[in-house]
């Protein structure tokens, strides 16, 4: 049968005289015009900066000419232009950090250490009319720029290309980088399901990027070891060469069993390796510390230390065992009307903390008075924004431990009670394991002191 031209075909024509086959999914489709897309541009934050014309849309380039000898600039020099230099990029960007200054209560100098480094940016990059990457970013410092602020108002204007590493996959590249390339690449897919989880069968939670970090500095000696030994795949080693890469005690040990058989166990199920050597392994259980006391004198120092962020953190774990991560995530509606609400437990202060609490709250208003900030406890980089701050804070600066506060807490309950499993695993929140393991200190000699020095909890005789 024959077909005209820019027809579709007539079938009832061709079922006149008999019946026409066709290949199956061959039918003639007009091909359809594409429409023309309107030209690149940066897209204009209406409602924004002061009343007027909007700026005017200018075209990213698609292609950037590469660079044939990179030869970093004259920081001098850069300073200097970027003084008295006005670009498109300030212009643009200028009703943005105007919004970003009044939202997030930015004071004068920081509104003007951003604009300079949009100055910068315009001044360092190689096209007047692309994209800014983060990376490129990140090298502002040594032009006296700024980093965290500068890439918040270039991610809102939709300005930047998020190319940084995260920190844990630069600590994987360094520590993987002498492998041969079939197990990094093994190692690779193994990390990006523990950092991102999995979806597909067998499906896994992701994990938080310290345990990750655990995990790949406990699998790198063996792996490393087993690299100098010849072997170029992760699916050549036996059980043999697992039991023998294994230190020979300890913690050490455990979380070597418990990397390399999660490593394994990865790989085997993404068939990537035809066996699992770790798979009916026995493994070593691990002996637990003993919790012990703190010195009385040093929490009693850091609870009246000069610093109301110090104070109210140690109060927080001192009194009520939070982590450092429970206190660095509070938020100011966490807490009412005197009670704490934390993991669905409502807790009521105790009248030191609210004394500390006050305190910091004061000078928390008169420090940042325009922050919106959510997070009961902030700082000079978090204020601005609406991040919570580091988890070390304030910890390094008050030169105290928070999970030794937190055990030194539960370990006092736990005399003061006489052992009540029930009651510290209520009050703290903790599991069957982790109450055992103060439970267990009852009868240990070395903690006598800490007993007699509670009321009603001394040896009778």
């Amino acid at each position: 049968m024959l077909q005209e031209p820019g027809r579709a075909l007539d079938l009832d024509g061709a079922n006149r005289y008999g019946q026409q086959l066709f290949f199956a999914n061959m039918h003639f489709q007009r091909r359809k015009t594409r429409r023309l897309k309107p030209a690149n541009g940066w897209k204009t934050p209406g409602g924004w900066g002061r009343p007027g014309p909007p700026p005017k849309k200018l075209a990213l380039a698609e292609w950037v000419q590469p660079v044939l000898v990179d030869v970093p600039p004259d920081p001098e020099m850069v300073r200097q232009k970027a003084l008295i230099e006005n670009s498109e990029l300030t212009r643009y960007c200028a009703a943005i950090v105007g919004e970003h200054a009044e939202r997030f209560g930015w004071s004068k100098r920081q509104r003007n250490d951003v604009i300079r480094s949009l100055r910068l940016l315009q001044t360092l990059r190689d096209s007047p009319t692309a994209k800014i990457r983060a990376s490129d970013v990140l090298q502002l410092p040594r032009y006296d720029g700024n980093i965290v602020s500068t890439i918040d108002v270039l991610e809102a204007a939709g300005l930047l290309i998020e190319d940084r590493p995260r920190p844990i996959e630069a600590y994987f590249t360094k520590k993987a980088a002498g492998l041969p390339p079939t197990m990094r690449e093994q190692l690779e897919v193994w990390m990006t399901i523990l950092l991102d989880g999995a979806t597909i069968a067998p499906r896994q939670r992701a994990r938080d990027p310290l345990t990750i970090r655990i995990r790949i500095r406990s699998v790198v000696p063996a792996v490393t070891a087993w690299a100098e030994a010849g072997h170029q795949s992760l699916a050549e080693i036996t059980a043999a060469q697992v039991r023998a890469a294994l230190p020979e005690n300890g913690s050490q040990r455990v979380l070597a069993e418990q990397g390399l058989r999660s490593l394994f166990k990865t790989l085997k199920a993404r068939k990537l390796i035809f066996a699992n050597p770790t798979r009916g392994m026995k493994g070593t259980r691990q002996n637990s510390n003993v919790p012990m006391p703190l010195d009385t004198a040093l929490v009693r120092e850091k609870l009246n230390s000069p610093q109301p962020v110090i104070a109210l953190a140690v109060a927080l774990v001192a009194f009520h065992a939070l982590t450092a991560k429970q206190v660095s995530e509070l938020l100011l509606t966490d807490i009412a009307d005197g009670r704490l609400t934390l993991d669905g437990r409502s807790i009521p202060l105790a009248d030191p903390v609210r004394e500390r609490l006050a305190r910091w709250l004061d000078y928390r208003q008169t420090k940042w008075p325009n922050t919106q900030n959510p997070h009961l406890i902030i700082n000079q980089r978090s204020a601005p924004r609406l991040m919570a701050a580091n988890r070390t804070y304030p910890w390094q600066q008050g030169g105290i431990r928070p999970q030794k506060l937190r055990e030194d807490r539960i370990l006092a309950e736990v005399h003061a009670t006489g052992g009540d499993a029930r009651r510290i695993s209520d009050l703290f929140g903790l599991g069957i394991e982790s109450t055992n393991r103060y439970l267990d200190t009852l009868e240990h000699p070395d903690l006598a002191r800490v007993r007699d020095d509670v009321p009603g909890t001394s040896t009778p005789t």
